[in-house]
């Protein structure tokens, strides 16, 4: 999908409702591959989602009126901590998250953030792709105990 068929702007909190229906239809797969739909993005609640929109550094993708992808982030100290990159089904592999990732990092400058920090779990093969295609370094891994791990990876944004 080419950046003129697309419109990215900053996540609003009237966008909560359809960002949740998104986020749970995008992270079904990864509950597949972990074999567990108790996972935090198909859990979160419209209330909670709603609050952590409130302030909150994000965007999401629109092609015409549907929401199509959507990041979340914040500014912590220098840190921008990006999470939640949701990108419906129909629609994957399509630059959409390259996209966000290059909106979300810009909008960390502009706030003032010097790095950009993300997660994902070990198995997340194409999430790990994308990361460091886009230039994501891994600084760390945290065991989960059931022999999957968190990959933490950093990029600078100066």
């Amino acid at each position: 999908m080419t950046s003129d068929e697309l419109e990215i702007r900053g996540i609003r909190a009237g966008d909560a409702g359809e960002v949740l229906t998104l986020q749970r239809a995008a992270f079904v797969q990864e509950a597949l591959i972990y074999g567990s739909p108790d996972m935090p993005p198909l859990t979160q609640t419209l209330e909670e989602l709603e609050a952590e929109l409130a302030e909150n550094l994000g965007c999401i993708a629109l092609a015409g009126a549907r929401i199509v992808g959507a990041v979340r982030a914040r500014r912590d100290g220098d840190l921008l901590l990006i999470g939640r990159i949701a990108i419906a089904p129909d629609q994957q592999g399509r630059g959409i998250g390259s996209q966000l990732l290059a909106a979300v990092e810009q909008a960390g400058r502009d706030a003032g953030a010097r790095e950009a920090e993300l997660f994902t779990g070990s198995l997340s093969e194409a999430n790990l792709r994308l990361y460091e295609r886009e230039g994501y370094g891994e600084t760390e891994r945290v065991p989960t105990g059931d022999g999957i791990e968190q990959v933490f990876l950093r990029k600078p944004l100066t």
